[in-house]
C-alpha cells in the first residue's frame, strides 16, 4: 500500500481534515476487552476517585489509536506512518451518561523531510484541555 497523498501535493502548514471521536463508558470497556487492559481506573468511578483521578479516564494507548486516526485517514494508508510519539499531558474524563466525551484531534505538516517524508504535528484535546502533547508522526508521502 500506497499514501494516495504526494510529497509534492504538501507544504509546511498543509492541514489535515480535523476530526471528533466520541468516547463513552462502553468505548471503554470494549476497549478494555481488545486490549486485555482492565485497569479499574477505565471503568470502576469509585476506585477511579479513590486513586484521586476526577473520574474513569479513557486509556492511554485508546487515546493514542483514535488520534492517529486523523493522519492514517488523511494519507490513505496506516502502513505510510513510519514513527508516532505522544507525551501524555492530561487524562481523557469519560463521565458515566449516555453522551461521553470527546477526542478532537487537528492536525498539519509541520517539517518536510527527506525520501518524501514529512513530520505531522497533532494537537490532541478533550473538554479544551491538551491531552496529548508533542504529539508527532512521519508518515511516507507518495
Amino acid at each position: 500500500m500506497t499514501a494516495k497523498v504526494t510529497y509534492e501535493s504538501v507544504e509546511v502548514g498543509t492541514e489535515l481534515p480535523a476530526q471528533s471521536f466520541p468516547v463513552t463508558r462502553a468505548t471503554l470497556v470494549q476497549y478494555a476487552g481488545a486490549s486485555g487492559d482492565f485497569n479499574p481506573i477505565h471503568w470502576n468511578e469509585k476506585f477511579a476517585r479513590e486513586v484521586g483521578l476526577p473520574d474513569v479516564i479513557a486509556h492511554g494507548m485508546f487515546t493514542m489509536a483514535e488520534a492517529i486516526r486523523v493522519v492514517t485517514d488523511w494519507a490513505g494508508d496506516p502502513g505510510a506512518v513510519v514513527e508516532y510519539g505522544v507525551r501524555f499531558t492530561k487524562p481523557v474524563v469519560v463521565p458515566n451518561d449516555d453522551k461521553g466525551t470527546l477526542i478532537e484531534v487537528s492536525g498539519k505538516v509541520a517539517v518536510l523531510l527527506d525520501d518524501k517524508r514529512v513530520r505531522v504535528d497533532l494537537t490532541v484535546m478533550s473538554d479544551d484541555k491538551k491531552v496529548l502533547g508533542m504529539s508527532r508522526a512521519v508518515v511516507q508521502l507518495g
